[in-house]
């Protein structure tokens, strides 16, 4: 079962994105199905490993998205950052590699019989010409596939 989450604090136009979901689900289950992240991002699209601090993995959509990721930080139960390494989003016409150097953040946080999952894009910002569309796409894929994944066990890919 999936709730809204309360409403996120007023953020200044250059705060990151940011998206947030409450599951009924305990922690270890949230991270578990965290770490599976071709099950709810970038299916057949995704290679290498995900898990560990050190894996990288790369996600190829055709010719309109690739990026590479490098697993930074592994808190069982309660955090996983991932930074941008490498970056070409086709689609832009300024600054194709404009999530070089940027991090995905996934805080879990238990809050009485829920558990929150907060996903951090720290850099991607308003002033970012891919904003409005990458956040866009990070809201289906937190609210809607990764939100089903772990509650249902339904992956979207």
């Amino acid at each position: 079962m999936t709730f809204a989450a309360p409403p996120e604090p007023a953020r200044s136009m250059e705060d990151s994105f940011t998206a947030t979901i409450q599951v009924s689900q305990p922690p270890p289950v949230v991270f578990a199905r965290l770490r599976d992240v071709s099950r709810w991002w970038g299916g057949a699209d995704l290679a290498g490993r995900t898990a560990e601090v050190g894996d990288t993995f790369t996600v190829i959509h055709g010719d309109a998205h690739y990026s590479k990721q490098r697993v930074m930080e592994v808190v069982p139960d309660s955090r996983i950052v991932w930074l941008v390494t490498e970056s070409k989003l086709n689609w832009l016409e300024k600054d194709k590699s404009e999530w070089t150097g940027t991090q995905m953040i996934f805080e879990i946080t238990a809050e009485g019989e829920l558990t929150r999952l907060r996903f951090t894009h720290e850099g991607l910002t308003r002033s970012k010409e891919c904003y409005a569309r990458c956040a866009e796409g990070w809201t289906m894929v937190i609210e809607e596939w990764l939100s089903d994944f772990i509650t249902k066990n339904k992956p979207h890919f």
